[in-house]
């Protein structure tokens, strides 16, 4: 099992900070990433189970290839956001990975799938420039980790919480990985599936069936990144086979198995994201 050469090359040319301590916000995790390289970087996103909050100290942006949206200094990603890359140079940015269960309560709203590169302000409002202030001007990456916990804390705080039946069906789903029917779900929380799938989709922000596909993709992604074949990683992950995975990888990623298994993006993630807590678990 290998990363290829390529995707090694990428991955060596960030500089990735992790936090000293675990964070006392459960489902919340965030790196500090700096990039050594002097050509442009252009890097496709590959989807994640978690909201993700960019900030940017330097001369990078998000592109949403589908809207045309482009976002710099600061972005808010939802599940399955679709074609985003980042683009730039000289790029040092703080990635916050959140729970969708958390990010209903710290950001304030759901985000939709597809085009959902969001201003963070458009989100926050003048919290988020006075908090963009205080991560510019602390002296280290820990110190930046700090600025953010607390406003995310705040957020947290004063945020509305998904209903208990939503957070136990998508706790579900993480533990399972993926492999989980909605039918069942309904039936362990005591609702319909109808209501089910409305509450679920308005406050997570896919619906169940998709976030589950969502979550069993990620462990497929990883799977493909760490050098194993589509046949195995099909069979191991819940799909009737290696075409079904195949599909499902082109709508969730926009690439085949094979350039999925070298992607940038996932080649750094064993080194950026290696915390004890599950980032999208809670």
């Amino acid at each position: 099992m290998r990363t290829t050469e390529s995707a090694r090359e990428a991955a060596a040319r960030w500089e990735v900070t992790t936090r000293s301590r675990p964070g006392r916000l459960p489902g919340v995790a965030m790196t500090g990433f700096r990039d050594r390289g002097t050509d442009l970087v252009d890097l496709r996103v590959v989807p994640y189970p978690a909201v993700t909050v960019v900030v940017d100290f330097g001369e990078g942006l998000l592109v949403d290839e589908d809207s045309g949206r482009q976002r710099r200094g600061n972005a808010v990603l939802g599940l399955a956001p679709g074609r985003v890359h980042v683009r730039g140079r000289d790029i040092e940015c703080l990635q916050i990975r959140l729970s969708p269960v958390v990010a209903h309560a710290v950001l304030g709203t759901c985000l939709e799938p597809g085009g959902t590169v969001v201003a963070l302000d458009d989100l926050w409002g003048r919290d988020a420039l006075r908090t963009r202030e205080r991560l510019r001007a602390a002296a280290s990456w820990e110190d930046r980790f700090a600025v953010a916990e607390a406003a995310l804390a705040r957020g947290h705080g004063e945020g509305r919480a998904v209903d208990p039946e939503v957070g136990h069906a998508w706790r579900r789903m993480v533990i399972s990985r993926g492999r989980v029917r909605v039918e069942s779900l309904a039936a362990e929380v005591g609702w319909s599936r109808k209501r089910l799938w409305a509450r679920f989709r308005s406050q997570i922000g896919l619906t169940p069936k998709r976030a589950a596909q969502l979550v069993r993709f990620d462990r497929a992604a990883h799977r493909l990144a760490a050098g194993h074949s589509a046949v195995l990683v099909a069979a191991e992950s819940g799909y009737a086979d290696q075409s079904h995975l195949h599909r499902e990888v082109m709508a969730f990623a926009g690439v085949t198995p094979t350039a999925l298994a070298a992607a940038p993006w996932l080649a750094v993630d064993d080194v950026a994201w290696a915390t004890p807590e599950t980032p999208y678990g809670t």
